[in-house]
């Protein structure tokens, strides 16, 4: 009953803005979540790749518990303990040499675009202002960052669009160059597309790109937002490609379950940024600057978590590369780097994504037929089979 009016009062009071499931998730522990029903499900959507140490992680829920005591907000017009030391952990651990804290994403993004542009324009002198995105990407809902993403069903309705923006298809160098103009300023790209079905490059496309931007003097941006933090077996996944941007974006599992994003660039190119140029009240406040270094002290400890997304990122793999030979008509392809994976079908994956959660299993579904899974980087080879017998139940019924 309390379901039942918990889901009443969700309709009548909340914009209509999610195509949510019918359940309330009330507790979380490790792999787990539980339903308001008291229902157990085995989450392998993590938050959309959030909850990249588990839910309430122990040492963030203290470093959150003591912060919270301590202080939560305060202004950027002051020094913030916290926010030093989690871009200390971030600059010594990546490409670059300052860090600019926002609240998500989509901002991360937006920071990222107005750095490029103005870096171009008052740093270089140049009239450069365009970006040239990848066909299918998602760089977030904001107005640039919506303009960024590559795929027009989520334009539709909010045009016009922020100009100076132009698509070229992912993983084709030769119609990244084609695209550059003597106004481009920046390409900006997901080492991984994600919302787009989890397509990986070719091993030498990002390299190309780098080649590309140096040739003409243009700046390379990373949106790490889904794949950084250690989903791919390493902290951020420049690192598989042996590449390195100009400027790079964070959110997602950056705060352990907490709302925070990223902009980090080399000294060079922040120097386009100045006092008044950019800034966010609540980016990089105490509170979520604590659950952030937290979880990047706990990834980072002797790099056995990441070690075990490698690990798990091989077994996941191979027991989905088995159903495929088993259920060849359903599964074309499985794509996976580390523990970011997408399993691609034949047919829609929704009622697969509903299959599932009747069965106790959360995945999702991305692309209309790609099955996404993202689970958090403690999975253990047990979560994966059962998964992947879940799956199999799904798939020998509807064959």
């Amino acid at each position: 009953m309390e379901s039942r009016r918990l889901l009443e009062e969700s309709a009548h009071y909340l914009m209509h803005t999610y195509n949510r499931f019918p359940i309330i998730l009330r507790k979380g522990r490790g792999m787990k979540v539980w339903g308001a029903d008291g229902k157990e499900y085995l989450d392998f959507v993590g938050g959309i790749a959030v909850n990249c140490l588990g839910h309430c992680h122990p040492k963030v829920v203290i470093a959150v518990q003591k912060q919270v005591q301590r202080l939560i907000h305060v202004s950027n017009y002051y020094h913030i303990e916290p926010q030093i030391k989690l871009a200390k952990i971030l600059v010594e651990n990546s490409f670059a040499d300052k860090v600019f804290f926002c609240n998500s994403g989509a901002e991360a993004n937006e920071a990222a675009i107005k750095l490029a542009r103005r870096y171009c324009r008052e740093v270089l002198g140049q009239n450069r202002f365009e970006v040239i995105t990848a066909i299918n990407s998602f760089h977030g809902r904001t107005f640039a960052a919506l303009t960024a993403t590559g795929q027009e069903k989520f334009h539709k309705g909010f045009e016009p669009l922020v100009p100076g923006f132009n698509y070229v298809p992912f993983n084709d160098i030769d119609a990244l160059e084609a695209a550059i103009t003597k106004h481009t300023c920046a390409i900006l790209l997901e080492p991984i597309q994600g919302e787009g079905g989890v397509k990986i490059p070719d091993p030498d496309y990002l390299r190309d790109v780098r080649k590309l931007c140096d040739k003409h003097g243009i700046l390379l941006i990373f949106d790490e937002v889904q794949t950084g933090i250690g989903r791919t077996g390493t902290l951020f996944a420049y690192e598989h490609f042996s590449v390195t941007p100009d400027i790079m974006t964070l959110a997602k599992g950056l705060g352990g379950g907490l709302p925070i994003g990223a902009m980090l660039a080399t000294d060079k190119v922040a120097a386009g940024f100045e006092p008044g140029s950019h800034a966010s009240t609540f980016g990089g406040n105490p509170l979520v600057c604590a659950a952030a270094a937290t979880t990047l002290d706990v990834l980072l400890e002797d790099g056995f978590i990441l070690d075990q997304c490698r690990r798990m990122g091989k077994h996941i793999r191979l027991k989905l590369e088995e159903l495929k030979k088993e259920f060849p008509s359903i599964i074309s392809e499985v794509r996976n780097m580390g523990l970011l994976v997408g399993m691609e079908l034949t047919r829609e994956g929704a009622s697969t994504v509903k299959a599932c959660m009747e069965r106790g299993v959360l995945i999702n579904c991305t692309a209309g037929n790609v099955l996404r899974f993202m689970p958090p980087l403690i999975v253990t080879e047990k979560e994966i089979d059962h998964l992947a017998d879940i799956l199999g139940q799904i798939f020998d019924h509807r064959a």
